[in-house]
């Protein structure tokens, strides 16, 4: 008896609450970045660079690369399983943390498997356990948009998600390093054992994982109005709205720009190249510290002027680095490489940090209160789509390309002989990155379109961030030029006084 009374008060502390008071929301903040900070240690562990090592190691072909890549976002239709559950049930605390355990658990298989089966970790069951892994995890996330966005005041959105991330950058960046030292130490000392590397990493982040879901069982929800409209009437609602339509085909265009090329940036550097692990997860972590050093800046500003403006600023720097990446291949100096490299990723971090967090703020902005989950999740289902398609018309493509070469050549002939110049040279990845980018600035013409409350003109913007800056220099600057000429003098006058 004692446990059934235990087990509905459990249950009725999950339920939404009417009203929220100050102090109940500000715990709730502290838990939801507990979450992000845990959720993002289970990332690096299980994504990004690190599944690609693993996939790359495991014999993947150049198709296989692509369908990795497109995995996270092939998964996003699943969302309107979502809407419906929240239309159903109301209590998206519930949906949020159901579908995150479950998504937790094939993380755990992943890990487990070797250890059970002499057959050890394929291609087939990484691919098939990530897969549901995904289903899950768009589930709870898009019932996860709709709860942050009724918990985090309007006003403080930019800021708080800024602090969030830059928080779990930081966590991402120093754990990076650690397992990437790790992993190339296997690999020289234990090369039988790089597999059993990888797999525990998974359980690692498995574990973290399920620590992230225990955050979101503690924090509270606030009560939303009830849906009552059927899903398809609420899937066509965000469609009919002009400006968040315009959205969406500025949001689509861009993920299919970018998804043609950046998912490869790990192989390219890895298999093309040829760098170490550690020197990719390097130079991925001085982009994410670039990032984070920023995250503060623009969270302050798309709260001051706006997320367009600041996709705007951000978009063109990161078009630049991707068409950069083209010329990084080619014949001379590996030092002149690794330097291009070092530009690249400091200078994508920082816009990459504006972008997206200008992105993910202009969706929650311009969605509708009442129906903020079906806005949001026809956005991410949008972009999912042309996400997904990208990458595996790049992995399909990808030996097309490896067959073709352009070269742009210079030749300078005088008394001591004949000199050549390349100035571009072009091969498989490569027009990846040059098509890319070409595709990434077109994308900037739909920008324009949107209309957002509070929009600043970028010329204005972009004053005053450079004034802004000006006038931090000039005070450092005069302070440490101050420091240098007062203080030495002061010492001099000392040692002179102690003389006489």
């Amino acid at each position: 008896m004692a446990f059934y009374g235990y087990r509905m008060l459990f249950m009725m502390n999950l339920r939404p609450s009417k009203t929220l008071t100050e102090n109940q929301v500000s715990s709730a903040l502290r838990l939801v970045i507990a979450d992000g900070i845990t959720a993002e240690a289970m990332v690096v562990f299980t994504s990004g660079t690190f599944l690609t090592a693993m996939a790359i190691h495991l014999g993947a072909s150049n198709f296989q690369l692509g369908l990795f890549a497109a995995l996270p976002t092939f998964t996003t239709i699943f969302q309107l399983l979502s809407i419906w559950l929240v239309q159903r049930f109301n209590n998206r605390r519930v949906i949020t943390t159901l579908f995150n355990l479950l998504a937790r658990l094939p993380i755990l298989a992943i890990g487990v498997i070797p250890f059970l089966f002499t057959g050890g970790t394929s291609i087939e069951v990484l691919f098939l356990m990530l897969f549901f892994q995904h289903i899950f995890g768009d589930i709870a996330g898009a019932s996860w948009n709709s709860w942050i966005k009724d918990l985090v005041p309007q006003r403080q959105l930019g800021t708080f998600f800024s602090k969030r991330s830059r928080m779990a950058q930081t966590l991402n960046v120093t754990l990076s390093l650690a397992t990437a030292f790790c992993i190339d130490y296997v690999k020289v000392h234990y090369p039988a054992d790089e597999i059993t590397a990888y797999n525990i990493m998974f359980l690692i982040g498995g574990s973290l994982g399920l620590l992230s879901v225990g955050f979101l069982l503690r924090t509270p929800e606030p009560q939303a109005k009830k849906m009552d409209d059927k899903l398809l009437a609420l899937f066509a609602m965000p469609l009919k709205n002009v400006n968040f339509k315009n959205l969406l085909i500025f949001n689509s265009f861009w993920a299919f720009a970018l998804n043609l090329a950046t998912p490869f940036f790990a192989v390219y550097m890895l298999k093309t190249i040829g760098l170490p692990l550690s020197y990719v997860i390097a130079l991925g972590i001085l982009g994410q510290l670039s990032g984070i050093l920023s995250f503060k800046l623009w969270g302050q500003y798309t709260d001051r002027f706006s997320n367009k403006t600041i996709i705007s600023i951000c978009a063109p720097l990161y078009i630049g680095c991707i068409m950069l990446f083209a010329f990084t291949a080619m014949p001379g100096e590996k030092l002149f490489t690794i330097a291009l490299l070092v530009i690249i990723h400091l200078v994508s971090g920082l816009s990459t940090a504006g972008i997206n967090l200008a992105l993910s703020n202009i969706g929650l902005k311009l969605a509708s209160k009442n129906e903020a989950i079906a806005y949001l999740s026809v956005k991410n289902m949008f972009v999912a789509f042309f996400s997904t398609i990208a990458p595996l018309i790049g992995g399909l493509m990808a030996d097309f390309f490896a067959t073709h070469q352009f070269s742009w050549n210079i030749q300078f002939k005088s008394g001591y002989g004949v000199t050549n110049l390349t100035l571009l040279n072009l091969q498989g990845w490569n027009y990846f990155f040059i098509i890319g980018g070409l595709l990434a600035m077109l994308s900037l013409r739909f920008l324009g379109r949107i209309k957002e409350h509070g929009e600043i003109d970028k010329e204005r913007a972009v004053i005053h961030m450079r004034q802004r800056f000006r006038n931090k220099l000039r005070k450092n600057l005069g302070r440490q030029v101050t420091d240098g000429i007062y203080l030495p003098s002061v010492m001099i006058r000392r040692r002179i006084k102690r003389l006489f």
